[in-house]
C-alpha cells in the first residue's frame, strides 16, 4: 500500500533541498550583503544593550587582534568597498552579537542549512527515524519473498 502525502502550502520549502548560487560570472560580489549583514547584527546587539564600542572592546578581547569601532563601521559601509570584514572575524563578532545571521547566510550560498543545538539532534534523530523505517520495510519484503520460497 502506496502512502499519499499532502501537501501543505505553509511549509512546502522546509524540505526543498539546498543549491549553492548558481555560478553567473559577476554574480556573486558579496560585498554590499555581507556589509548589510554585520550592520543588521550589530544593530541587533545595540538593542540588546551592547554598542559598537563594546562589540569592538569584546571582539579585540577574544580575537587577541585589535578590533575598534571605527574598524566596524568601515565593514558595515557599503560605500568603502575595499574595506571588508576579515573572516577570521566573522564567528568572532557573531558570537559577541549572539547572531548566527552570517553563517546561515554562508550556508545558504553554499548550498547548506545550518542546524545549531537542539536542530542538530533532531535531524540526526530524523535520518535515524528513516533508517528504522527503511529497514522495517526492507524485512517486510523479505519476509514475503520467503513465504513464497517452498
Amino acid at each position: 500500500m502506496t502512502r499519499r502525502r499532502r501537501s501543505d502550502a505553509l511549509t512546502g520549502d522546509m524540505f526543498a533541498v539546498p543549491r549553492p548560487a548558481a555560478k553567473v560570472p559577476g554574480s556573486m560580489n558579496f560585498r554590499a550583503v555581507v556589509s548589510g549583514r554585520i550592520s543588521d547584527m550589530l544593530d541587533d546587539a545595540r538593542a540588546a544593550g551592547l554598542d559598537r564600542w563594546e562589540v569592538a572592546a569584546q571582539a579585540s578581547r577574544l580575537s587577541g587582534h585589535d578590533v575598534s569601532k571605527n574598524m566596524l563601521d568601515g565593514y558595515t559601509s557599503e560605500a568603502r568597498d575595499a574595506f571588508n570584514c576579515p573572516l577570521w572575524l566573522a564567528p568572532v563578532l557573531e558570537i559577541v552579537c549572539s547572531s548566527t545571521t552570517l553563517a546561515e547566510w554562508h550556508g545558504e550560498v553554499v548550498g547548506g542549512q545550518l542546524l545549531l543545538g537542539a536542530a542538530t539532534i533532531d535531524a540526526e534523530i530524523g535520518r535515524l527515524e528513516r533508517e528504522r523505517h527503511n529497514a522495517a520495510d526492507a524485512i517486510r519484503q523479505l519476509k514475503e519473498l520467503r513465504r513464497r520460497v517452498p
